[in-house]
């Protein structure tokens, strides 16, 4: 063992460091470096494996599952770039952090940025790096969960896109899973935004309808006559602008599933014709004369209360009845926020896929005030709010300067851009983003540091910005008699 080695023991056994166990594996050319790493790592109780070459770490990875990787940038055979390109190829979820002597930083910014999780400078910082490595290893075994508790679902039920391990969620699943197999009607209640067609859509997915059409429509969002139309159909002439004939939903989703979303927002009388509907599986062409049979399952939704709305006079009581049969209540997101990291990290892959960008986490910065806000708006709310970061987005991860300010205690007030008929989505984001970093500018007296503080972002981040957006900087005591 190398002097440094027994130097570092020596040093530790004196500690009271927390231990965590993990395996690690170390890939380096330097054997003294190696033994320091391996020496300090098992002290706290990890297993730890070596290797001197690129080619043996490759070797040591394909014979069994590590943690974490501690990769060299510099080996003797192979470029530590190259197998950190070829370990996440194989593996996404692999963490690797990157050894890197003085000379190298920029190299190992650019290795995080092609998805490294950290890299380590040498000399190294013990506290620093084993920190460091316990986030590695604790953000590397939650996508270990996450993967497996997919994987789990996928093979119990059909749950495309739903997002969730919560005691609500996991209660809602086995709902689903024991009600798809029948053809009774479903009502499903819950607040805007937490994902009533996604549970309608699962719950046909999981049924012996599955390869039969499931068809949504938003009964809130029509009058009544295009609504009744929509649902029943109409022949010819049946209304003026009636110059053909056409099939209705009910006809669409014959041997499926026809999803009635906003239930509690249509009339009377057409909530007299779906109540007939309900009952004998039978219904007329508006200005038809032929009875239509139709083997239909209906599920309807609601954010609003139904029983209320039957006391009041405004709901029939007799269709409350036919659909509540069988009643799933969603949680709001409130109420499950454990699954607020797992939609996190379902909706940033989704928008950096969608609009091309490589944005790998939302930092602990930024996940701490999506975790503690109250979301009204529920799922899609979240939804709508990690969308707007990405766009925004100019690096490799998400912090709170890109969360709306109301989550994050900002007092900034969103400006309001000129009309521009011309100007696209991401022009209309940009010449926000540039009107607020300004604006704070100014307050500050074009003191970027002071700035960067209020935005609770670091000064490299706003600088990068204010590059991006092309944000001239005035020197302070010039402008408006400043002194």
């Amino acid at each position: 063992m190398s002097e440094a080695a027994v130097i570092t023991r020596n040093k530790l056994n004196d500690s009271d460091s927390p231990t965590m166990t993990g395996s690690i594996l170390i890939i380096d050319d330097e054997a003294e470096i190696r033994e320091s790493l391996e020496t300090l790592l098992e002290l706290e109780g990890y297993s730890v494996e070596t290797a001197g070459t690129g080619q043996q770490g490759l070797y040591r990875i394909g014979q069994r599952t590590f943690d974490l990787i501690l990769l060299d940038l510099a080996l003797p055979d192979r470029n530590g770039m190259d197998i950190l390109a070829e370990l996440r190829s194989q593996d996404p979820n692999l963490s690797v952090m990157m050894i890197t002597a003085y000379g190298t930083v920029e190299n190992a910014v650019k290795a995080i940025q092609s998805g490294a999780v950290n890299f380590v400078q040498k000399p190294w910082d013990n506290e620093k790096l084993l920190a460091d490595v316990r986030a590695a290893i604790a953000r590397h075994r939650a996508e270990e969960e996450n993967v497996q508790l997919k994987r789990a679902l996928k093979q119990r039920y059909n749950f495309e896109h739903i997002v969730g391990k919560s005691e609500p969620m996991l209660k809602i699943f086995d709902l689903v899973a024991q009600v798809a197999p029948s053809r009774s009607t479903v009502l499903l209640q819950g607040e805007s935004g937490t994902g009533k067609e996604l549970i309608a859509k699962a719950i046909h997915l999981n049924s012996p309808r599955r390869d039969r059409p499931f068809v949504p429509v938003n009964t809130g969002s029509m009058p009544p006559d295009l609504l009744e139309s929509t649902l029943f159909g109409h022949v010819k002439g049946a209304f003026t602008s009636a110059i053909a004939s056409k099939k209705g939903l009910f006809e669409v989703a014959d041997k499926g599933t026809l999803f009635l979303d906003e239930i509690g927002s249509m009339t009377m009388d057409t909530q007299s014709k779906i109540l007939r509907v309900l009952q004998d599986r039978k219904f007329m062409h508006l200005g038809g004369i032929h009875e239509l049979q139709v083997d239909v399952r209906i599920i309807a939704a609601t954010n609003v209360d139904l029983r209320q709305l039957v006391r009041e006079g405004k709901f029939r009581e007799d269709l409350f009845y036919r659909l509540n049969v069988i009643s799933i209540d969603l949680p709001q997101l409130r109420q499950r926020k454990e699954d607020i990291p797992l939609l996190v990290e379902h909706f940033l892959r989704k928008y950096s896929l969608e609009n091309e960008r490589e944005i790998r986490r939302v930092t602990p910065e930024g996940l701490r005030p999506l975790v503690a806000y109250s979301w009204p708006g529920n799922v899609r709310e979240l939804e709508n709010v990690i969308e707007r970061a990405v766009v925004l987005s100019s690096g490799p991860e998400i912090g709170s300067d890109l969360l709306p300010d109301h989550m994050v205690g900002r007092g900034t007030t969103m400006p309001v851009m000129e009309h521009r008929p011309d100007a696209s989505l991401f022009d209309i984001l940009e010449d926000c983003e540039r009107r607020i970093i300004t604006d704070m500018l100014e307050k500050c007296n074009w003191n970027q540091t002071e700035a960067a503080e209020r935005f609770r972002v670091p000064l490299s981040t706003l600088n990068q910005k204010i590059k991006r957006l092309s944000i001239e900087i005035k020197k302070k005591g010039r402008e408006e008699g400043r002194l």
